[in-house]
């Protein structure tokens, strides 16, 4: 096992610059998620680290020795693919059995190595079949194995889940990790999908244009974005995004309006006709009365909770089973707001309704430039 640590580091194809200035410490034994939309770069990332392409500037480090010239095959690390690439005229016990024998490890050893790898993974039953005979995610398993056999100083997995049906996906990843908890090697595992990024890692790192936005803990990541981009990237439905002007202690929304909180204006000092934009979660939004239904039976008393009404068109309703995700617009405008209703909740498209903000948990940035001004985590700005 081993720390990995980029300085710096550039990749650029003629004048387009695929990732730009990436510095970044993985401490040993963590598990470190790359995410952020199709195109940001983390994919490059993960192949510099493996010596499958070479930076145009920075250092790379693993341990204590820089990479930079190092030959893949000499960097002591493994890789899973998306599309597992496991050998299809070999057996599970060849697949998971062969990097071994490239080395030239004693067959001993390599029998011991594979029987430990196939007991972990549950695949002890399916050593003499061949990759076609398996489901997904049995071909995953072997994958995964096969680089678990090596016993490498970090584990590289790219997008390696994004083939399997959603249950499987699931199961998979709470298999990874425990998997990671018991064996404990650094892994570095590149991911477009939210969920994964926040269950399985200790620390996330959130890319986009090529970039790092932010890197923290999943909580942190999410509690305190660093920008809008990370703010709306992470959360299920994304954060709502709410255009607003400043005017007399106001927050004025088309013909709507919500109240500044002392603190924050104290905070904000914003100037008349400044313009902003209010974040709030989901989950941070309740029902207050809707046509076609009756009144929300968990309504809290807005004068004690800090909470403030806007009016709301309903677009869509989607029933999830243990609740309700309504999105809609706000009458007059274009801008979409999303929240969550309790199962039991009746509503239809065209239903016009009062929601309840919760002021507490609004995240306010810049129009202009997307970095959060309220609330901030100083420790990490």
């Amino acid at each position: 096992m081993a720390k990995v640590k980029l300085q710096g580091i550039t990749r650029k194809f003629g004048n387009v610059s695929a990732i730009e200035n990436i510095s970044l410490e993985i401490a040993d034994g963590q598990f470190c998620v790359l995410v952020g939309p199709s195109g940001c770069g983390k994919s490059t990332i993960l192949r510099a680290i493996a010596g499958l392409e070479s930076v145009t500037a920075g250092k790379i480090y693993i341990g204590d020795t820089l990479v930079n010239q190092v030959p893949a095959r000499a960097r002591d690390v493994a890789m899973v693919f998306q599309n597992y690439a496991l050998y299809p005229h070999m057996s599970v016990e060849q697949n998971l059995a062969f990097g071994l024998r490239m080395r030239k490890l004693d067959e001993k050893i390599i029998g011991e190595r594979v029987e430990t790898v196939a007991r972990i993974l549950d695949i002890e039953h399916l050593l003499r079949r061949k990759p076609k005979q398996l489901s997904g995610g049995q071909q995953q398993r072997v994958a995964l194995g096969r680089a678990i056999a090596r016993q490498p100083k970090v584990f590289l997995l790219d997008e390696p889940l994004s083939n399997l049906d959603a249950q499987l996906r699931d199961d998979t990843r709470a298999e990874l990790k425990q998997l990671h908890a018991r064996l404990g090697i650094t892994t570095i595992y590149v991911t477009h999908d939210q969920v994964e990024a926040m269950t399985l890692a200790d620390k996330i790192v959130v890319l986009n244009g090529g970039k790092i936005q932010q890197i923290a803990s999943p909580q942190d990541i999410y509690t305190y974005p660093a920008n809008r981009m990370v703010a709306t990237f992470l959360g299920s439905p994304p954060m709502n995004i709410l255009p607003v002007t400043y005017t007399k202690g106001n927050f004025l929304l088309h013909k709507q309006s919500l109240p500044v909180k002392a603190n924050m204006e104290e905070k904000l000092q914003p100037r008349e006709g400044q313009a902003f934009d209010l974040g709030i979660r989901p989950e941070h939004i309740v029902i207050a009365s809707h046509i076609a239904s009756h009144k929300h039976k968990e309504d809290t008393d807005e004068s004690t909770n800090h909470f403030a009404q806007l009016k709301l068109i309903v677009d869509v309703v989607e029933p999830l089973g243990r609740e309700t995700l309504v999105r809609g617009t706000l009458p007059g405008c274009s801008v979409p707001l999303n929240l969550h209703a309790p199962a039991y909740w009746r509503g239809y498209p065209g239903d016009r309704l009062t929601v309840q903000l919760d002021l507490d948990q609004l995240f306010i940035f810049d129009a202009k430039t997307g970095k959060i001004i309220y609330p901030k985590n100083e420790s990490f700005y």
